[in-house]
């Protein structure tokens, strides 16, 4: 392995600088890189997609754990620095050019099943992790997707991925991401770790895959806590009444119409979306 410079030095010898547009901030403190590469536990020889890799800050932790890593990047200006890690680590980067977002991850990790550690960019951090706990297909990694996802977000958005029934963090992401996985807040990262540092903090969610509750379709469910959360200061009964037969599976399950989406817990979602669906 080639000795590689700090991270900073690959910064300032290819003229790099985080793009507002893309969503980018740099990380540069490879001990907490480390530390953040080791939250999926050992990496020997294990398959990790990394999206938005920047300059490779991340992605030379991965490499040094082990890892076969597979980066989409979408900055062409951070690809000569990319192309120096893969001379670094012969045979376990492979770097992919293009929008994470309109790419089939399957396909890119080629059918074989992955982990997903990512300072995720800003712009389209939510709208990956939503997309990477929907489908039918349960556990993920059955159908070549993902094992486990380690995934850096805005310390409040972060929160919200995490929180219980009843809190004011509590809504849509917190169940997508805990009706048939475990979430946890895995490392809270201060906002001076960054360059440039951005205004607010950032902590990172560490999310496995469960067993999903039988007799629960998955899309029913996204559309009740889409309903329910898109118009979380009303009544169920009016936020739901555009959802074909919620009225009904609701007295069914015994929740009252007069209850807000905040209070209703993971389970009770659950019962809801299994109500609708008989």
């Amino acid at each position: 392995m080639t000795t590689l410079p700090p991270i900073r030095e690959t910064i300032a010898k290819h003229g790099l600088s985080a793009s507002k547009a893309l969503g980018q901030n740099f990380l540069l403190d490879e001990q907490l890189l480390d530390r953040i590469a080791a939250l999926p536990g050992d990496l020997t020889g294990a398959n990790v997609l990394e999206v938005g890799p920047g300059p490779g800050g991340l992605t030379r932790a991965l490499l040094r754990a082990g890892a076969n890593v597979t980066a989409i990047e979408m900055d062409a200006r951070c690809l000569p620095a990319l192309d120096e890690l893969s001379d670094a680590f012969p045979g376990q980067l492979t770097v992919i050019q293009g929008d994470a977002m309109k790419l089939d991850h399957g396909e890119v990790m080629k059918g074989a099943p992955f982990h997903v550690l990512s300072n995720l960019p800003y712009n389209v951090g939510t709208a990956l992790f939503v997309r990477w706990l929907s489908g039918e297909d349960w556990p993920p990694q059955k159908s070549g997707q993902w094992q486990s996802l380690t995934l850096m977000f805005q310390r409040e958005v972060a929160e919200r991925i995490v929180a219980k029934a009843g809190t004011g963090a509590y809504g849509r992401l917190a169940v997508l991401a805990q009706w048939r996985s475990s979430a946890k807040l895995a490392m809270k990262v201060h906002r001076s770790a960054f360059t440039p540092p951005p205004k607010v903090m950032s902590a990172i969610v560490h999310v496995t895959a469960g067993e999903a509750p039988e007799g629960v379709n998955a899309k029913t469910l996204e559309r009740l806590t889409e309903a329910a959360f898109g118009q979380r200061r009303k009544m169920l009964r009016q936020s739901l009444k555009g959802v074909p037969g919620a009225l009904d599976a609701m007295e069914a399950v015994g929740i009252e119409p007069t209850r807000r989406a905040e209070t209703v817990s993971v389970d009770e979602f659950i019962a809801l979306a299994r109500a609708l669906k008989d």
